[in-house]
C-alpha cells in the first residue's frame, strides 16, 4: 500500500522543474539547466555574449533571454552527435526517409520532439553513430570523455566575487575533482578541423569565452587547483576527422576582461532593473578597409 501511495508523489517529484540556491555541481536535465533554475535569474556563458560589445546590449540580452527561440536544425544535429558521443542526453530517433519534403515525415518529426527526443533522417542517424565510433577510436579524444575519467553534462553554479552575480555553465565533460592541473574538454562539431579553421571557429562562436567561464566554476568550486581548456573538434564529413586543441593563454584573457564587462553589465541594469539599448548618438566611422581604399585611389 505504501508503495502504492508513495509512487505517483516520486513520479512528480521527478517531473518537478529543479531549482538552485546553492553553488555547487548539479546533474540536472538540460531543460532546466536553459530555464534558468535560479530563483532572480542566473548569467551563463550563452546568455552573456548579448552583452558583450560591439554587437551586444542589455536590451537584446533581456528580450533573447525572455523569448526561448526555435532550435535550428544545424544546432539539432550537433546536440544529437554530442547526445551520442558523450552518451547521455535526448534520445535519438532515425526518421526512415531521406529528406523533410513528405509532410508525414514532418509530422513524425514533430512527435518525436514532443516526447524530447532528436529526430534524424536514415543519412544523417548514421553519420552520428560513425562520428561516435570514430572518436571512440581516437586515442586522446576517446581518453579525454572517458567516463572514468568524469561525468558527462554536469551543470555548475557559483557566486562572482566581485558582483554578486550568481554564474552558471553546463559542461560536456567534468573531471572528478582534482589536487593537480584539470583538463576540460569541450566537443564541438565543424566543417573542417585544421588549425586555422578552429581558430576562426573558436572567435566567430566565442568558445573562448565558454573555456573561461568553465574555468572560473571549477576553480570558484574548489574542484581543481589549475584548470586547462581544450576542444575536441569533429568534422562532419567522413572520415569524421578528429582534432584536439589546447586553447591558450592569450584567448582565455582576452574573454575573461570581455566576460568581466558582460558581469558588470549585467549586474548594473539587474540592481536597476533597467535594459537599455543605444540610447545616445555616436559616430559612425568608416571601416578600415573602406579607408585604405580611398586612401590608395581605388574606389
Amino acid at each position: 500500500m505504501t508503495a502504492t501511495t508513495d509512487a505517483p508523489a516520486a513520479f512528480l517529484a521527478a517531473r518537478r522543474p529543479a531549482v538552485i540556491t546553492e553553488p555547487g555541481v548539479y546533474g540536472i536535465s538540460d531543460v532546466d539547466y536553459h530555464r534558468d533554475p535560479v530563483p532572480g535569474g542566473s548569467l551563463s556563458n550563452s546568455e552573456a555574449k548579448h552583452l558583450m560589445k560591439p554587437e551586444g546590449c542589455p536590451a537584446r540580452f533581456r528580450w533573447e533571454k525572455d523569448h526561448k527561440r526555435p532550435t535550428k536544425r544545424v544546432f539539432e544535429i550537433g546536440t544529437a552527435a554530442h547526445a551520442e558521443v558523450l552518451g547521455t542526453g535526448p534520445l535519438l530517433v532515425e526518421i526512415e526517409a531521406d529528406n523533410w519534403r513528405k509532410a508525414e515525415t514532418n509530422q513524425r518529426a514533430d512527435d518525436v520532439r514532443a516526447e524530447g527526443a532528436i529526430p534524424l533522417l536514415t543519412h544523417e542517424y548514421r553519420m552520428v553513430m560513425d562520428m561516435a565510433e570514430a572518436l571512440r577510436r581516437h586515442p586522446v579524444a576517446s581518453a579525454l570523455f572517458s567516463p572514468e575519467r568524469g561525468d558527462a553534462e554536469q551543470s555548475l553554479f557559483w557566486v562572482d566575487g566581485p558582483t554578486g552575480v550568481m554564474r552558471r555553465s553546463r559542461l560536456d565533460h567534468l573531471p572528478f575533482p582534482t589536487d593537480s592541473r584539470m583538463l576540460l574538454v569541450d566537443y564541438k562539431t565543424c566543417i573542417k578541423a585544421d588549425e586555422v579553421s578552429c581558430a576562426k571557429a573558436v572567435v566567430n562562436y566565442r568558445y573562448h569565452h565558454q573555456g573561461a567561464t568553465y574555468s572560473d566554476g571549477v576553480l570558484a568550486l574548489g574542484r581543481a587547483d589549475e584548470v586547462a581548456y581544450l576542444i575536441c573538434f569533429q568534422e562532419k564529413q567522413a572520415p569524421y576527422l578528429i582534432h584536439v586543441f589546447e586553447v591558450d593563454a592569450m584567448f582565455l584573457a582576452i574573454a575573461r576582461e570581455q566576460n568581466r564587462e558582460a558581469l558588470e553589465t549585467y549586474a548594473e541594469c539587474s540592481t536597476a532593473n533597467r535594459w537599455p539599448a543605444w540610447e545616445d548618438v555616436d559616430l559612425l566611422g568608416a571601416p578600415v578597409w573602406l579607408e585604405n581604399q580611398y586612401l590608395k585611389g581605388e574606389l
